[in-house]
């Protein structure tokens, strides 16, 4: 008998990736993402394991992954704050929400290099800062994720709309 399957943070972004353009490789995703090869295909084993992709091919079960994104991802992977760093914006003050959400003060992911000073958050993954220059469309929707795991009600609510709206309009983007 194997081992129960466990999604690891990581897959978040391989899924989201995948969810627009489910033709990519495994080498497209290691330079999408910044992981390995065999970090991506161990990653779209998992996600075949629990669901979120279809058995027989790349394509991400588009209702299964909201599903988990809405009402899962925020128990399986906790948001983690930090003190005040510098970073990259994520969740409400990332691209997508930042124009939607007042709040006091940003929550970034840490990078010495980032453009904001706020609350870090320990992102999904350890690449995540590279994001806004390497996938731009993958950064966008991991905030949204990112708003999903620490949100209130209303964050949640507002970042559930933007990703239903960006699968229903899923388009192949490969910067």
């Amino acid at each position: 008998m194997g081992d129960q399957p466990q999604l690891r943070p990581f897959d978040i972004p391989v899924a989201l990736r995948l969810a627009e353009c489910p033709d990519r490789t495994f080498p497209a995703l290691h330079k999408d993402l910044g992981i390995s090869i065999s970090t991506a295909h161990a990653a779209v084993e998992r996600l075949r394991q629990s669901g979120l992709i279809y058995a027989d091919a790349r394509r991400v079960n588009h209702t299964a992954l909201l599903e988990f994104l809405e009402h899962g991802v925020r128990y399986a992977f906790p948001a983690q704050l930090g003190t005040v760093q510098r970073g990259v914006p994520t969740a409400y003050a990332g691209p997508v929400l930042a124009d939607e959400v007042v709040a006091a003060q940003a929550v970034v992911w840490p990078d010495p290099h980032g453009p904001s000073l706020g609350q870090s958050l320990t992102p999904l993954f350890p690449q995540a800062s590279e994001l806004p220059s390497r996938c731009p469309s993958v950064y966008a929707m991991l905030t949204l994720v990112d708003a999903m795991r620490m949100g209130r009600a209303r964050e949640r609510q507002l970042a559930m709309e933007y990703l239903r709206k960006r699968f229903a309009d899923a388009r192949c983007v490969t910067a």
